[in-house]
């Protein structure tokens, strides 16, 4: 493949997705929250469609609204103007639909490991074919932590409670995952290694997976598209494709030419 494909910019919409609909669709989405001196606006028009079964980025930097469209797609905010479509219905709530994983892991202190996951299936139940227990059992083996199931989170590592954060959004079988900077506050190593295993689970689930990083080495190694943010008000700049082979070598040319590409934007940003 000539990887100067996957680092064009591009000049026009998005080519059409398979299907009747994207699985999410950001049509037009604005937000401006209000304030002692007056209204700021977080996000302008942004516009970005993901497809079912697709990994795709979010990158832009500090103060761009990233996080702030992960909650509106999540449905913990509303959007001022715009809306947010999800299977070609418009989001007005979290729902079990949408499974999602934070930066702060936010596990309950008082909870087992197998009791953090339980939490929803006490909510909506487990997905057909399992028992509560059964649903436990698997989604502890697939993030590696079947030995952990009665363990308090203060004995886990960083990567250990992120680990369990994504088995719980698991727990219910939705089918998007959404991501707010997941890995942000572990370590390179430990980075390294959960990446390797969300695009096992990922492979495994065929879980469609939208994922805020402002980490744009992060955003290239795990991304079948990259959605750019600019600047507040945050809004789309472009969209690029990762037309890479997995596993993906962080240090060749293709990699660093579209992890340059991606930069590049920010640069523009700042000039």
């Amino acid at each position: 493949m000539d990887s100067r494909t996957a680092t064009t910019r591009s000049k026009s919409k998005e080519e059409p997705r398979t299907g009747d609909h994207p699985q999410i669709r950001t049509d037009g989405v604005s937000k401006t929250y209000g304030s002692k001196s007056g209204p700021v606006e977080a996000l302008s028009d942004v516009n970005f469609d993901v497809d079912h079964g697709e990994f795709v980025s979010i990158v832009g930097p500090s103060g761009s609204g990233k996080s702030t469209i992960f909650r509106i797609i999540a449905g913990l905010e509303a959007p001022t103007d715009g809306a947010v479509l999800v299977d070609g219905a418009p989001v007005k709530e979290p729902g079990p639909d949408r499974g999602m994983v934070f930066q702060d892991d936010a596990l309950f202190p008082w909870r087992t490991v197998a009791g953090n996951i339980s939490y929803g299936l006490e909510e909506v139940g487990p997905p057909d074919g399992f028992t509560t227990d059964e649903r436990i059992d698997y989604c502890l083996d697939l993030v590696g932590l079947a030995d952990k199931a009665d363990a308090y989170p203060k004995e886990l590592s960083g990567g250990q409670r992120q680990r369990v954060g994504i088995a719980r959004a698991l727990a219910v079988d939705p089918p998007i995952l959404l991501m707010d900077e997941p890995f942000g506050s572990v370590d390179a190593r430990t980075k390294a290694s959960l990446h390797q295993e969300l695009l096992d689970i990922w492979a495994e689930t065929k879980k469609t997976i939208c994922f805020v990083t402002h980490d744009i080495e992060e955003a290239v190694y795990l991304s079948d598209r990259i959605v750019v943010f600019s600047n507040a008000p945050g809004t789309v700049l472009d969209t690029i494709p990762v037309q890479l082979s997995r596993p993906r070598d962080r240090t060749g040319d293709a990699f660093t030419e579209i992890k340059a590409n991606v930069l590049s934007y920010f640069e523009d940003e700042n000039e």
